[in-house]
């Protein structure tokens, strides 16, 4: 297990490296329950990309997403979790983020998506902005029992 605020954080980002497969591989779990935690997040899937060999666009885009993610858990979900992971397929390794908040569900995902929608004081960029940034997006929500985002970038592009 790693020591909290190991990507820059206050201390108080949780973290956790899971054991199996290529150390430098393991996937990684860590909590987002304050402002500090957002930054130690972004911290920790910029060093993911650069294990996986993204380009620096790549990267960008990864860390874009992951940010909007985990900020949405963040302001709507009351906090939650972010898991980074590895997964690999014939010729190509990837990045998958699945970031879990305990929040209200997303009532309509179909609106939550569309440019311009927002519940909060945001733009309203944020969720349909990841999805366009990554190669795999799903969404699982149950009003009233919160959200998984699960999204992947593959190295192959």
């Amino acid at each position: 297990m790693k020591g909290p605020g190991e990507y820059g954080g206050t201390g108080r980002a949780g973290t956790t490296t899971l054991e199996g497969g290529d150390p430098e591989r393991s996937a990684t779990v860590l909590t987002v329950r304050t402002e500090q935690d957002l930054l130690a997040i972004r911290h920790a899937v910029r060093d993911a990309t650069l294990r996986v060999g993204f380009s620096i666009v790549d990267q960008t885009r990864v860390v874009t997403a992951a940010s909007e993610l985990a900020r949405n858990a963040y302001v709507h979900g009351g906090g939650g979790t972010i898991r980074i992971e590895y997964p690999t397929r014939p010729g190509a390794v990837g990045l998958r983020l699945t970031v879990v908040d305990a929040g209200p569900g997303i009532a309509d995902i179909d609106a939550a998506l569309t440019d311009g929608y927002t519940t909060g004081a945001g733009l309203g960029h944020g969720l349909g902005g990841a999805q366009r940034l990554m190669d795999e997006f799903e969404i699982r929500t149950r009003e009233g029992g919160g959200t998984t985002v699960t999204a992947t970038r593959w190295a192959d592009r």
